[in-house]
């Protein structure tokens, strides 16, 4: 299990690292726009839980703070919970740099918010929601040629 808790972050990170580093790069922006980027931890985090549905279930369909407590305090809790926030937390991130993109807000601003997202996931995600109100705007709709690229 440890080795899985390990290396499962190499599944979310290069996502992230297009993200914030390369944010107009025209890699990211089709590589990020496909909503596969998530399906890698969505597949290991099933992996993970299929076989112990039995044992969850009771926890997670009457949950309690000690029953949680205990199924986050073995190897196999944490590193599903582990990638349970990678999973989600990279969708929520996609969805951040997408939004951005179209609302053409500046990847100077959207590096730190899209950081936080990763590292503190529902903190990040409630910080972009306030830039967006704040700052978001959405890009003027350009007509569109056949294959969805504007028109110059």
């Amino acid at each position: 299990m440890e080795t899985v808790f390990s290396l499962s972050a190499l599944l979310v990170v290069p996502f992230w690292l297009a993200m914030i580093v390369a944010p107009r790069w025209g890699v990211t922006r089709r590589v990020i726009g496909s909503p596969l980027v998530v399906l890698a931890p969505a597949l290991l985090y099933g992996v993970l839980v299929l076989p112990r549905l039995g044992e969850l279930l009771p926890t997670l369909s009457s949950p309690t703070l000690v029953g949680v407590a205990e199924l986050l305090s073995t190897p196999a809790g944490a590193t599903i919970a582990w990638v349970h926030f990678l999973a989600f937390d990279l969708f929520v991130g996609r969805w951040e740099y997408l939004d951005s993109r179209e609302r053409d807000l500046s990847p100077w601003l959207m590096a730190p918010v899209l950081l936080l997202t990763f590292m503190f996931g529902p903190l990040g995600f409630a910080v972009y929601l306030l830039v967006r109100a704040v700052v978001g705007r959405r890009a003027p709709h350009r007509a569109r040629g056949r294959a969805g690229a504007p028109i110059s």
